[in-house]
Formats: C-alpha cells, structure tokens, sequence
C-alpha cells in the first residue's frame, strides 16, 4: 500500500504509482522555484517529524520517498526484549520474523517498515504545514545562493506593492525591496509597472524569515552599471570609470580613462550623435549626465569635472591640504558653482577634493560687479530684479556677505518684509553650508 498526500493535504493509500504525490511535487517544482529533490526530503522530513509526536512511534522513526514509483516507506525501530514490553520494545520471537527468519539478541534493535496508513490523518496534517515551511526555507536557501554572486548586477523586474514609499518589486520569483533613500526622487511609480535597478545588497536576516535582497535606482553603481551595458569598451576594459558622483534625478558626473590611445573615453561614452549617453540619461528619467575626462594632475581633473565653466585659475592650496584654489570670472560664477551649489558639490564628491571658488574682479568696474551680484542674486534666491537690487544697495553682494551678519541685522538693512528676508538668509545660509562641503 502507497501513502499519498494531495495537495489539500489529505492521506489515502493506493496500489499504483503515486501520481497524486508526484503532481504535487511538479507543482511546487515550477511554482516556487525549488528542485523536485528538495521538495522530497522536505515532505519526508516533515511526516517523520509529525510521527514522531505520534504515541504510535518511536523517536527513532524514519520516513523515505522511493524516487522510482513515489512510494512512501516509513521505518520504526525497536529494542529486541523478552523482558520489557510495551512501545519501542519487541520480542525476540517477532523480531526473528521480521528478520527473514535470522534470530536478533537480546538488547539488540531492529528497523521495521511500518503500514504507512498507520501514519494517520493527523499526521498528515500536521506534516502539511512543516512541509511548506521546509519548501520556504529551501527557497530563502535558493534566493541567497542566486543573488549574493550577483551585488552589481542590474535587473528588471515588475513594481508589486508600495509601501511607504519603500517599493517591492518582482524579479521572476524573488520579491526584493527599494527602500525609498534607494528611488530616484523625482520618479513615480505604480503597482505593475516594470522597472530596472541594481542589487545593492543581499542580507540573510532571521527577522524577515529570510535573505532581503535589496535594489537601488539612486546608488552611483547604478549609473555606473547602464555605462557597462550601453559601452563595449567599458564591458571589454578598454575605457575605464575612475569615479562617479550623483544628485540622483538631476545631475550625475562620470570620469573616464583609457590607456589606448586610439580610442576617445568621452566620446566612447558619448555614442555617435549622442545616442549611448542619451539612451542612459532615458533610463534615469531625464538626469543630466557631464562626462568627464579623468586625469592624475588634480588641477586639470577639476578644470575637466567643472566644465563647462571657464575658469581663469585653478592652484592646490598650500596650507590646506587637499583643496584647490579656483579662480573665474565674475560672469562664471554662477556657472561654476551651479544651481544651490550642485556644479561644485558633484564636482567635489567626484575629485575627493575641497574646492574653494573666488572671483577675480581684476578687470571688472564697479558698477559691473555690482550689475553681476544682482543677476546671481535674482537667480539663486528665485526674487525678482528689483528685489536682488535692493539687497545689493544695502551693501550684500555675495552669499558670504549675506550669512556674515545676523538675521535680524540683514533684515532691516535691506527693508525687505520679514518672510521674504527670512526665506533669502535661510536660502543663504544653505548655499553656503553646500560651498563648504
């Protein structure tokens, strides 16, 4: 006789091949990713665990799947006594019976293949959840196997839920998460729709039952991964990436190298007519991408990472260590620092250098200066011409003048209403915090 567990988890003998049990086990097979061997011993393991809470067995049984016709076979051991009787004991007179008719000593045990219907219908239940829960950990085993070889790669998968911002998403069997620090900021995404990023991180972590595999959009490894993809030369070593840094969803700097003197790293990643870069910037959603040619003199390095401002003078300090001295124009200000700072930000994340930025009035009236300060002004602080021209005549013609005096003395030199002069020392203050950086 054959026990059998369908897949409601209910036990009924049959005399032919155990079809039921071999469809339950194709079923998880293509289902939840785990291989027919596994399944087995998962379901052997399970049953023998249950029996043995069963007052009908011993702590020595023993359950097996034969592989050829899925049969199950199920084996209690027993201590060979004329003396002792009850459960875990047998007489020397059953145990010669069981033993083709060979005597067994005394004190000796002996394994017997027990009816498998003796298992019973609680067994079965109860095996049925441990069998789940050993299909689960075999498939935590196989996730944490697939994935921890693969940190850097990127995949593609389906958004499945959203929470909190945080985002899980689908790759063929496996559920990983993008917490939200990991998303572009400026994307937005719905449950189904398909998305791609980068493995950050496999963690085993008994708290979640489970490995986390944890993916990122916002990770500079991330870009750095799309240039691999979208550039043979990056794929086959002969263009290099010496460095990234991001504003993730608006700005991102690459600095490239080759030793082959052939080849253009810049333009290798630029693509004919822009297409490589431009296929990568689709992918990020619309961020700006400067490509950068990376050189080991630091002043041409950051002459290269801060284009396309021009600028008139660049020296390594010589009493701060790692800073360089930058001098522009005044009407390359601006373009030099960037939006709230984020042309020198990249810049100095990209170099791993403090850059100190000044302007050379040496050629520069007065008046032009003055006409200079009030467009920066009108455009880092977003206020109107008139608004800027009264913060300049009030003597402010630079961030560091502004956030120089207090808040209440920038106030009422300027006459601007208290909000708005609020709004401008707070903006200020910000700016020049991000300059430091």
């Amino acid at each position: 006789m054959f026990f059998v567990i369908d897949l409601k988890g209910r036990v009924r003998q049959t005399m032919a091949i155990n079809n039921q049990l071999l469809a339950v086990v194709q079923h998880i097979e293509a289902e939840r990713g785990v291989s027919r061997e596994v399944v087995l011993t998962a379901i052997a393991q399970a049953i023998e665990h249950a029996a043995k809470k069963n007052r009908d067995f011993t702590k020595d049984i023993r359950v097996s799947i034969d592989r050829t016709d899925y049969s199950l076979h199920v084996y209690d051991t027993f201590v060979v006594s004329d003396s002792d009787v009850g459960p875990g004991f047998i007489t020397t007179k059953m145990a010669k019976r069981f033993n083709n008719g060979v005597d067994v000593p005394e004190g000796e045990t002996i394994e017997i293949e027990m009816p498998a219907s003796k298992l019973g219908r609680i067994v079965a239940q109860t095996s049925r959840q441990k069998i789940f829960e050993k299909i689960r950990d075999a498939e935590r085993t196989n996730t944490l196997a697939e994935y921890k070889d693969r940190v850097g790669d990127i995949v593609s998968g389906t958004v499945s839920s959203i929470v909190h911002r945080d985002l899980y998403i689908t790759v063929g069997k496996t559920e990983m998460i993008m917490p939200a620090k990991e998303r572009i900021p400026t994307e937005d995404y719905k449950i189904g729709d398909p998305i791609k990023a980068i493995v950050l991180k496999v963690e085993s972590d008994s708290k979640s039952k489970g490995p986390t595999v944890t993916v990122s959009r916002a990770s500079n490894k991330f870009v750095e991964a799309l240039f691999r993809l979208e550039v043979s030369e990056i794929a086959d070593g002969v263009v290099e990436i010496m460095g990234v840094s991001r504003d993730p969803g608006y700005r991102a700097k690459l600095a490239v190298r080759t030793s082959n003197d052939s080849v253009d790293p810049v333009g290798a990643c630029v693509g004919q007519k822009g297409s490589r870069v431009r296929a990568i910037v689709t992918e990020l959603s619309g961020e700006k991408i400067d490509i950068v040619r990376w050189n080991e003199d630091i002043r041409q390095y950051v002459t290269q990472a801060l284009a396309p401002a021009k600028l008139e003078l660049v020296e390594i300090d010589p009493v701060q260590p790692n800073t360089v001295q930058v001098v522009v124009a005044a009407d390359q200000y601006s373009l030099t620092i960037g939006k709230r700072g984020q042309n020198i930000r990249l810049t100095t994340w990209l170099t791993g250098w403090h850059i100190d930025v000044k302007k050379s009035m040496a050629t520069a009236s007065f008046e032009d200066q003055k006409a200079e300060a009030i467009r920066e002004l009108a455009e880092m602080f977003s206020v109107s011409t008139a608004v800027a021209t009264q913060i300049a005549d009030a003597g402010f013609l630079t961030v560091d003048g502004i956030v120089n005096e207090d808040e209440s003395t920038f106030i009422a030199m300027t006459g601007l209403d208290e909000v708005s002069a609020k709004g401008i020392y707070a903006a200020a203050k910000a700016v020049s915090e991000l300059e430091l950086i």
